[in-house]
This record gives C-alpha cells, structure tokens and sequence, in this order.
C-alpha cells in the first residue's frame, strides 16, 4: 500500500498566487498602493510632504487618493522623483 504522504513529495505545487496590478490610468487609495512599495505608511507620508513621493488628492475628510500615472512614474525613479 503506498503512503500518501510520500507521493507528494517532491510534487509541484498547483496553488495559483495573483499578482497585484497597479492601473496606469486612474485613481488608488493607500491599500492598493502599498503592495508595491517598500516603504510603511509613515515614510511615505513624509516623502509626500518632502515632495519626494506623489501628492494626494484629498476628495473627502478622511478620503485621499492617489494619481495612478504619477506612481507608475514614482515607482520607474523613486530616488530622482520630485512632484
């Protein structure tokens, strides 16, 4: 009798992972920005008020999004960024 346990060693994986997708074109809040950034919330809050990040579109009091363009273009030159 064979062992389950030993069949699946060794065996590929079939668990399928899906990627985030930033848009090109539009707006993103905070979350969907994040996956593809290596920094916190915080230091990227400072690199928006040094001009060095994206600036946000405040559209409610405690709704801000950002330019989907403008973090393509963050993300192409972080270090070279200035908005």
């Amino acid at each position: 009798m064979k062992n389950t346990s030993e069949a699946s060693i060794g065996a590929p994986s079939a668990e399928i992972v899906a990627l985030p997708i930033l848009p090109a074109i539009g707006l993103s809040k905070w979350p969907q920005i994040a996956p593809f950034l290596p920094i916190g919330r915080e230091t990227w809050r400072k690199l928006v008020r040094a001009g060095k990040a994206p600036q946000p579109i405040r559209l409610s009091g405690t709704c801000v999004v950002y330019r989907n363009e403008e973090i393509h273009q963050y993300l192409a030159d972080p270090l070279g960024y200035r908005s």
